[in-house]
């Protein structure tokens, strides 16, 4: 993660989002029962199974696979919630539930193929995770970037999703030990902030080199950051220490965005 592999000025003009995009398989469906009931909006079955197994910046995929009946049954629980009853919904039930279904369906994916070294390596050398269609939602079976990036990104427009869904990797900001949930997302949202952007292996300012080195995430979905708050720097600084803070104040600094360490963030 701290090897730079590209820079540019603090000044941050705006590029253009470059985004590879391939055509997924055909949807596949299955049927919504009718036995869910009321929703509980508190997510309380995955924040068990989160308080569980996640481990500081690692999660225990060994132990969870052992016993994956709870994330199983909260994943029907997600599936069985029909379009119609979901749109009612506030935004930020929304959200949470959208970003817990992020998050509960790659660690079905993950344990489903464990042990592995990469989430990457999940559907064979030319296989892509992420346009698999392990997620079920709405009577479909759908992708994990068709959450990320049809559902969740387009339609709250609120970057700090970046800092809510996981990627199972080292490089992604850290699994929260419990699940989002509506009454406190906004708070929840802002943590996962600070805390990545002020964990050193993610995220740093060097004094020594006058560097701001910065996550490849914020390369990646730049579009999402400036669209927000004009550029990059202006997002991430209410997240950063205040030491931090001070240096930016001063200028001077470059910008460089690390290598993504994509190896499983396994226990």
């Amino acid at each position: 993660m701290k090897t730079p592999c590209k820079s540019l000025a603090l000044s941050l003009l705006a590029l253009p989002l470059l985004a590879v995009t391939c055509c997924a398989e055909k949807e596949d469906t299955y049927t919504i029962s009718n036995t869910a009931g009321d929703f509980d909006h508190s997510h309380a079955s995955f924040t068990g199974v989160l308080k569980k197994y996640v481990r500081g910046e690692t999660f225990d995929y060994a132990a969870l696979k052992k016993n994956p009946a709870t994330l199983k049954s909260y994943l029907d629980t997600l599936a069985n919630v029909p379009k119609a009853k979901y749109g009612k919904w506030t935004e930020d039930q929304q959200m949470a539930f959208l970003i817990n279904l992020y998050n509960a369906a790659t660690l079905e994916l993950v344990i489903d193929h464990y042990p592995v070294k990469s989430i990457k390596k999940i559907g064979g050398l030319l296989g892509n995770p992420w346009k698999k269609e392990v997620v079920r939602l709405w009577g479909e079976k759908v992708t994990l970037d068709h959450v990320e990036h049809d559902l969740l990104r387009p339609n709250f427009k609120d970057p700090r999703i970046h800092f809510a869904v996981n990627c199972a990797s080292i490089g992604c900001p850290a699994l929260r030990p419990e699940a989002f949930q509506a009454a406190k997302l906004d708070a929840q949202l802002d943590e996962q902030g600070r805390n990545f952007l002020r964990n050193p292996s993610k995220n740093r300012v060097d004094t020594e080199e006058g560097t701001l080195y910065l996550s490849p995430i914020f390369d990646w979905f730049k579009e999402d950051f400036v669209k927000k708050s004009g550029n990059v720097v202006k997002f991430i600084y209410p997240y950063l220490k205040k030491s931090d803070q001070a240096l930016l104040q001063k200028g001077g600094l470059k910008l460089k965005y690390t290598d993504y360490d994509w190896d499983l963030n396994d226990r």
